[in-house]
This record gives structure tokens, C-alpha cells and sequence, in this order.
């Protein structure tokens, strides 16, 4: 198995017992992490605290659609889905694609097909999302998910706490995280930087009032502690 993929934890949302036990051997035998759940509401917590790299889901479950699950998780989370799904109308396949699923398999199906998507959903996904600890970074959307809530930045604030996140502990100069910014940056002063941090820390305490996790080190710059 590639380590790009292996080891990556793997959420599979599925009520039949015998088709989630064949999907988690399956995924075990291919290096993932799986957890498996047989309802959607917990599952749709248990992303938010530890973002999978990759879900799978099926549609018809005992306690939400699974439409419905697609829904709430694309509200915080950006891993990949792959919908299972018994129903072959092109209608209802459709209907999933444009809900936020990034692919689907009609039942009866080969678990060994459905791992190979997931793990290609995964290599897809990696170029452009990074998980940090409990904070998911999607470089495509210009969006972090703080603690499962995606944070409203502008492009700018998103390439400050990008970088600052993606190396914990490191202190950056006001000029180096202005350089962050490129084009972005224009003309302005680096003091533009203390704005754009004074922002962000507000729209982080919005979510997370405890939250305090970007240090000012006087005189030289900032640094996130995770």
C-alpha cells in the first residue's frame, strides 16, 4: 500500500452489519484506520471531533438519510464521501453528487472496488487538504475548520493562519508572514499583518471563546500553539 494513503483513518457510515464487518476488513487489509458507524448522527459528531481522511456512506439509514448526513458534514468538513447506494436512478446518483458526495457505488458491489475509490479519493484529496491536529486546512476553499466549524477568512487571513498553523512552535516576523501574502500583499505596511491577526484571533474566539492559541513574542512576530 502507498504511505502517502496508508494509515489514513476512514469513517464508514453503515447500517448492515455484515456489509460494514466486510468493509472494515477490507480497509484494515489496506492499511486504513477504519470506525464504523450504524447510525448518522453520531457519525456526523465523531467527524467533527476526528476528521476522517475519507467517509463512506450509505444512503439508507435507520435514523437520517443519508442525503441528509451529506448535508451537515459538508458544513465543516471537506474529506472526500463516497456514497454506497441501492438505488440505480441516475436521479438519485445525482442527487448525491450535489449534495457534497465526491462518488458513489450502487449496491451489490466489490469491497475491494469501493477501497480502491476511497484510496483514490484520498490521493485526490491530499493535494489540497491538510489535517493539523483537530484543524482540517482546505488550500482549494481558502477555509480552516476550527474544532469542526469551518472560520469565514479572507484570503489573506487564510494564508497568515495556514502558515502559522502548518509549523506550531515557530515565531514569524511580521515581514515573513507578509511575504505569506505574495500579490496579496501590495504595498501595505507590515504592520497590516497585526490587523489581519487581531481578526482572526476574534473570529476564532467567535467559535472557541477559550481559544488563545496565536502568541505575540514582542518585538519579533507571532506564533500558534497548538
Amino acid at each position: 500500500m502507498n504511505d502517502i494513503i496508508a494509515g489514513r483513518i476512514v469513517t464508514v457510515v453503515e447500517d448492515d452489519p455484515k456489509i460494514g464487518s466486510l468493509l472494515i476488513d477490507y480497509l484494515t487489509g489496506a492499511g486504513h484506520q477504519p470506525q464504523l458507524f450504524r447510525l448518522g448522527a453520531p457519525a456526523i459528531e465523531a467527524v467533527r471531533l476526528n476528521p476522517p481522511a475519507a467517509i463512506i456512506l450509505d444512503l439508507g439509514l435507520p435514523d437520517m438519510d443519508g442525503l441528509a448526513v451529506c448535508r451537515r458534514i459538508r458544513q465543516f468538513s471537506a474529506a472526500p464521501i463516497l456514497m454506497l447506494t441501492a438505488k440505480v436512478e441516475e436521479t438519485d446518483r445525482l442527487a448525491g453528487l450535489e449534495t457534497g458526495a465526491d462518488d458513489y457505488v450502487c449496491k451489490p458491489f466489490s469491497a475491494r472496488e469501493v477501497v480502491a475509490r476511497v484510496s483514490a479519493l484520498i490521493r485526490r484529496s491530499e493535494g489540497r487538504v491538510t489535517t493539523v491536529g483537530r484543524f482540517t486546512i482546505d488550500d482549494t476553499g481558502y477555509r480552516i475548520a476550527w474544532q469542526g466549524f469551518w472560520l469565514t477568512l479572507s484570503r489573506s487571513e487564510f494564508q497568515i493562519l495556514a502558515a502559522l498553523m502548518r509549523q506550531p512552535g515557530r515565531v514569524f516576523s511580521r515581514a515573513q508572514l507578509l511575504d505569506r501574502l505574495g500579490d496579496d500583499g501590495g504595498e501595505v505596511s507590515d504592520r497590516a499583518i497585526d490587523s489581519h491577526i487581531k481578526n482572526i484571533r476574534r473570529k476564532i474566539t467567535a467559535i472557541d471563546p477559550e481559544a488563545d492559541p496565536i502568541a505575540s513574542v514582542y518585538g519579533v512576530g507571532y506564533r500558534f500553539d497548538a
